[in-house]
């Protein structure tokens, strides 16, 4: 009776979710392609739970629970089968003292993982910490009940199987021995005490867990069940890079020729599709998220469990609405469920909204919330389908990204300066530097063995033309034959897409595809982090596929073919920043520190945030072109954390991360925090040093 119950009462609860993710869009085709690839990840992080051992004592802790919980379904059948024959016991191996002790060892195992749970949880109350306890916000007294239910699940299956024991109803001779050692302190009650307290405790055991069952589809702790799925269907190999294409019933948005019924974006939460709402039903609340979020470190208001929590949250509260049949059956809803139906999915507080636009707009897109999420949660996708919503169907967005969109518009570049100011980077070089079609060519001769892609900053911005007369020259030096496009560079459009103006991105992506395809471009190198992410992926969704590599990789390798020979010593001290873009997205960590270790008498200390929890500049996003009026600004955090390595070089590999580390160098300089000789820089530049025994020329005024 029990078990039918429980049963009847998770399924209802099942379906109904089941319904509620249904009404959303279908998801892309991809989110079920590649199996083998999607079963891989579930060996390795569901039940490998690789992302949880990165952080080692939760990890250990979390697997812990999770293996004795898949071990003590045994338990689970060998209760059932007492229930009927006080001798049963599982065919074949159902005696063996192995599986006795391995039950038992997971018993034991998820005890001292409750103790550090609780440990933890008290260590980083939100009480104590605010917000920087990384369980801010999350239902603490959900996460409690559940600790105490899998106490009561461990307890009473002791208590039954050391209560068998004395009655010699057990099925394993030895083995067991946490239940032997409950026996012992049973054993002086009496065999007919102990026969009671088997009934007590089997009957205990098999209602706390089918209490538990009900209680995991009915709160946060859905995730035990919805996560592996959440796993199964996650973009792959992860979910960065590439920006996913507008979708609208399943299907790539035509910018070109739009169906008049195309949902643009993220306008209410019904718009997101079936694996957006599989992401807010698996959210563990664990805050991991939020401890690497820089926007959330910089007391902004955004936090990334705390967008995915809200839009569950708003899901669930408005699903009454969004399953009723008919607007009569709607009409009949409670008071509170219209008024959730009603709510603006992206608003002020004084709006009803579920997400603030300063939450909205906070956002990096460095995707560190999603490199750390165990679930495989695609924050950055959802962050940006609702600002494609607000920028195309409401145009709201922040003012002064206004001047970005009209640059890209009318010039090809953010800073408004045009194509005929693409070529001032060459001025000045010991050699001259080959521009396509200067000498008629139509295609891309036969000697040239890369496109140099110098993009917007590299062209324009006098931080980033140093970092590409450096490349230029080291190419020169190693006999690599490039050429530039000159004036007929654009925008990739990056900062466009990331802030939601997917059309101008369209606009100006298919015009460098068309570029690339008229010259007959195939490998391309680029000195832009984000260049290289457009390019490298998110172009191949336009038609556009090329061999696209990041100047740091290509230097690299010329320095390990002998091509480049850094000989002379750089006598100084030096920590990189891993841009983002660069390494988290695309995980180019190795050739920027392959290059520094290459200089002699140049010495590396790595920064506490690095590689894949590198900490953001605060550029990324579209953020370099807006204000940051609320806490404080990332780019100085970032360089606060690069002053404490004691370097007086802090090097970089994107035009984007040198110019915000330049700009808070520069803050820390006024304010005495930061020495005189400290200086940022691109790692090409500290390489050139070392071939040519001298600074890089200067960038001419």
């Amino acid at each position: 009776m029990l078990t039918a119950v429980a049963f009847g009462l998770a399924g209802r609860r099942i379906l109904a979710l089941a319904r509620l993710a249904r009404s959303g869009q279908p998801a892309e085709p991809e989110r079920t392609g590649d199996l083998g690839t999607r079963l891989v990840a579930i060996v390795t992080e569901v039940l490998g739970q690789r992302k949880l051992l990165k952080w080692s004592g939760p990890g250990l802790a979390h697997f812990a629970v999770f293996w004795g919980f898949l071990i003590l379904g045994a338990t689970i059948v060998e209760g059932y089968g007492a229930l009927f024959d006080p001798d049963f016991h599982i065919p074949i191996i159902g005696t063996q003292a192995w599986l006795g002790f391995l039950e038992d060892l997971s018993i034991v195992a998820v005890l001292v993982a409750l103790v550090a749970f609780a440990a933890i949880r008290l260590l980083h109350s939100p009480r104590r910490d605010g917000r920087r306890s990384r369980f801010f916000g999350s239902h603490l007294g959900a996460a409690w009940l559940v600790l105490f239910m899998i106490f009561n699940v461990m307890w009473t299956l002791l208590l039954c199987r050391g209560a068998q024991i004395n009655t010699g109803n057990f099925p394993f001779e030895y083995g067991a021995f946490a239940s032997e050692a409950v026996a012992r302190l049973l054993e002086p009650a009496g065999e007919a005490a102990n026969e009671v307290l088997e009934t007590v405790g089997l009957l205990a055991s098999l209602g706390v867990v089918l209490a538990f069952l009900v209680l995991v589809v009915y709160s946060k702790h859905l995730h035990i069940g919805l996560a592996p799925l959440n796993v199964l269907f996650s973009r792959r190999p992860r979910g960065l890079g590439a920006l996913l294409p507008v979708h609208s019933g399943g299907a790539p948005v035509d910018f070109e020729d739009p169906d008049e019924d195309d949902k643009i974006g993220r306008g209410a939460i019904e718009d997101f599709t079936w694996k957006g709402m599989l992401d807010f039903g698996s959210c563990t609340e664990c805050g991991r998220c939020q401890s690497q979020c820089p926007a959330w470190h910089t007391d902004k208001p955004l936090n990334p469990k705390l967008v995915i929590m809200s839009l569950r949250d708003h899901a669930l509260a408005k699903a009454p609405y969004l399953l009723a049949s008919s607007d009569e059956q709607r009409d009949k809803l409670p008071r509170d469920v219209l008024a959730e139906a009603g709510r603006p999915l992206v608003g002020t507080a004084e709006a009803g909204g579920v997400i603030d636009p300063d939450v909205l707009w906070s956002c990096v897109t460095c995707g560190a919330c999603v490199e750390q999420c165990p679930v495989d949660i695609e924050h950055v996708d959802h962050i940006v389908d609702m600002r494609r919503y607000q920028v195309l169907i409401e145009s709201q967005f922040p003012k002064e990204a206004n001047v970005l969109l009209r640059n890209l518009e009318r010039a090809g570049d953010p800073w408004g300066r045009g194509a005929k100011a693409r070529l001032e980077w060459t001025a000045g070089l010991p050699f001259e530097v080959r521009v396509f079609g200067a000498a008629g060519e139509e295609r891309l001769p036969d000697d040239v063995e890369y496109l140099f892609w110098v993009g917007c900053a590299g062209a324009l911005d006098e931080n980033a033309k140093r970092t590409t007369r450096a490349v230029a020259q080291l190419l020169h030096e190693a006999e690599v034959e490039f050429m530039v496009l000159g004036s007929g560079e654009t925008c990739t459009g990056d900062a466009a897409r990331r802030m939601g103006q997917e059309m101008l991105f369209q606009e100006l992506a298919r015009q460098n595809v068309e570029t690339f395809n008229a010259v007959g471009a195939r490998k391309i190198v680029v000195t832009c982090a984000h260049c290289f992410n457009a390019i490298g992926n998110e172009y191949p969704q336009l038609g556009g596929d090329y061999e696209v590599v990041h100047h740091t990789q290509l230097l690299s390798r010329l320095v390990a073919d002998g091509r480049l020979r850094p000989a002379h010593d750089v006598d100084t001290a030096v920590t990189y920043h891993d841009p983002c873009y660069l390494g988290r997205h695309n995980r180019v960590f190795e050739p920027p520190r392959e290059l520094l270790g290459s200089v002699p008498g140049l010495r590396f200390t790595e920064m506490e945030r690095s590689r894949e929890t590198s900490f953001c500049c605060g550029a990324g996003g579209a953020r370099m072109w807006m204000e940051e009026p609320i806490g404080t600004r990332i780019n100085e955090t970032r360089t606060d954390q690069a002053l404490e390595t004691g370097a007086s070089v802090v090097a970089a590999a994107c035009p984007f991360c040198i110019s915000m580390l330049t700009d808070g160098v520069a803050t820390r300089k006024q304010q005495g925090k930061a020495a005189e000789e400290v200086r940022v820089t691109d790692v090409s530049e500290l390489l050139l040093r070392s071939v040519r025994g001298e600074a890089p020329p200067a960038t001419p005024e």
